[in-house]
């Protein structure tokens, strides 16, 4: 298991810092997640923000899919382009997914939607690594 970042720097936590993204981002989604994504020359690495309504689940259900969608992101963020912000937003057949496949599943809708909106970084020459899953 990799050790959590320190802080809340990599988080989005402003209502306007969401609606910057909201509105001037580009969206991809599937049957379970809406990404977001808006460029940011400010921040130094991947900023993530998340939107779970009650549709998903009461809180315990919500609390889950945010914690497994956190740690999604903290499992595919190296391999991201730098300097974006990304709001996940997760739609009700999320909570179904995240009981029935847990971290596996969530992790696999967010790399397919990360890959639909080309947002993974360009792999070095001979670097196989960046763009293979990692093995938890």
């Amino acid at each position: 298991m990799r050790p959590r970042s320190s802080g809340r720097g990599g988080r989005l936590s402003r209502s306007a810092e969401f609606e910057r993204v909201y509105r001037h981002g580009r969206s991809t989604a599937n049957r379970h997640l809406v990404l977001y994504a808006f460029p940011n020359s400010d921040a130094e690495g991947c900023r993530l923000g998340l939107s779970v309504s009650r549709k998903v689940g009461g809180a315990v259900e919500r609390n889950r899919v945010k914690r497994l969608l956190r740690e999604a992101f903290a499992n595919t963020e190296s391999g991201l382009r730098e300097g974006h912000d990304f709001v996940v937003v997760a739609r009700p057949p999320a909570g179904d997914l995240a009981e029935r496949e847990g971290l596996a599943g969530v992790e696999s809708s967010l790399r397919e939607l990360i890959e639909k909106a080309g947002f993974w970084a360009q792999p070095a020459a001979g670097d196989e690594s960046a763009d293979t899953p990692e093995e938890a």
